[in-house]
């Protein structure tokens, strides 16, 4: 067994499949085939073909291409990467999607259509042990990692990784009220793309604005989730997003009124000793003079610009911080699937060996 950044013994290898072969469902997977302590088994997307599948995941506009990796279909049920066999399933029901007989312990719910905690739930009709939906849900437990992973209970069965956005705020907040305690904030997110906006105008049923070739005013989950990840927090934090025209890369811009009278330089130092320590991975410091494509490919949650801040005198201060919405969310949900299979009570059904850590 290998032991994690923690010291906890790891269970090797967690087995998991993915519902959903989008954006999330083709970064997760990517994230998970890096790593020594996870094997993705399955794949369940009824609406695109096994060679699609591949070709996908072998080619992203964004991401680049995986040039390491020998990836193919091998028929219509399975696809290999560099020998690793991956079943793919294509069912319409989530009920019906049989996890269970190919010993998928862990579903990460990635279509962004089964938000509820009913409705995921429906996974584990087919023998999965836990799910989890990437984004935000109203109903089941809420977990961003670097702020409240530690709340997690072996007996949660769904839960949510929040959005990519609430895992780039939090972080940031937590530092700050703990540090310096906050007394508001509003934040806005100019975020980049997603599955959501269409290239040219048509028919929404979310807004009447998603064609992309616009900067779009929109709402964000963000803010309604802080006050259940950090309850101090509840109601003090407001906000709203713009889409914009960019296939990657996001930003948060954030007002906070401190409890403590402090220095824009002591609010950077605070932020820059928790990047270097205890949230190093999950936080990111930078003093460059940077821009979006920047952090394309960071894996840390929120990377704050400090260049890019101020102080508005008398507790406000203004901050910016980057992230890259697709690879660094990815990586958060990865690494707490691996933290769920260490809370297990039980985890014996996970197959164990001597490995070396992951990195």
């Amino acid at each position: 067994m290998g032991k994690g950044a923690s010291g906890k013994i790891i269970p090797e290898k967690v087995r998991i499949g993915i519902n959903g072969f989008g954006r999330f469902g083709r970064l997760v997977a990517r994230v998970a085939l890096e790593r020594n302590d996870i094997e993705l088994v399955a794949v369940n997307d009824p609406f695109i073909s096994t060679d699609y599948m591949a070709h996908m995941f072998k080619y992203d506009t964004v991401h680049g291409r995986m040039t390491e990796a020998d990836i193919y279909a091998e028929d219509e049920q399975t696809f290999s990467f560099s020998g690793k066999k991956v079943a793919i399933l294509g069912f319409k029901e989530l009920s019906e999607i049989p996890w269970g007989e190919h010993g998928v312990d862990f579903v990460v719910e990635c279509t962004g259509n089964y938000s509820m905690k009913d409705q995921a739930a429906e996974h584990l009709k087919g023998g999965a042990k836990k799910v989890i939906i990437t984004g935000f849900s109203k109903d089941a437990p809420m977990f961003v990692v670097g702020v409240n992973e530690c709340d997690y209970r072996s007996e949660y069965n769904v839960v949510s990784m929040a959005s990519s956005t609430t895992n780039c705020l939090t972080p940031l907040v937590k530092v700050l009220n703990d540090k310096f305690g906050v007394v508001e904030g509003v934040m806005t997110t100019v975020h980049s793309l997603t599955a959501t906006e269409k290239l040219l105008d048509r028919p929404s049923r979310k807004d009447l604005r998603d064609g992309c070739a616009n900067i779009i005013a929109s709402t964000t989950s963000a803010t309604k989730a802080i006050g259940r990840l950090i309850p101090r927090m509840n109601g003090k934090i407001k906000g709203m997003a713009f889409r914009v025209p960019t296939a990657d890369a996001s930003l948060i811009d954030v007002a906070f009124k401190l409890d403590q009278c402090v220095s824009y330089e002591q609010v950077c130092e605070a932020i820059k000793e928790e990047a270097e320590g205890s949230l190093k991975g999950i936080l990111g410091y930078t003093e460059e003079d940077a821009a979006s494509t920047d952090f394309i490919g960071d894996s840390r949650s929120c990377i704050l610009d400090a260049k890019a801040g101020l102080s508005l005198g008398n507790g406000y201060f203004k901050l910016m911080a980057w992230f890259d919405n697709e690879w660094g969310y990815s990586h958060r949900v990865v690494e707490f699937i691996i933290h769920m299979a260490l809370m297990q009570r039980t985890p014996s059904h996970f197959q164990t060996h001597h490995a070396r850590e992951s990195q």
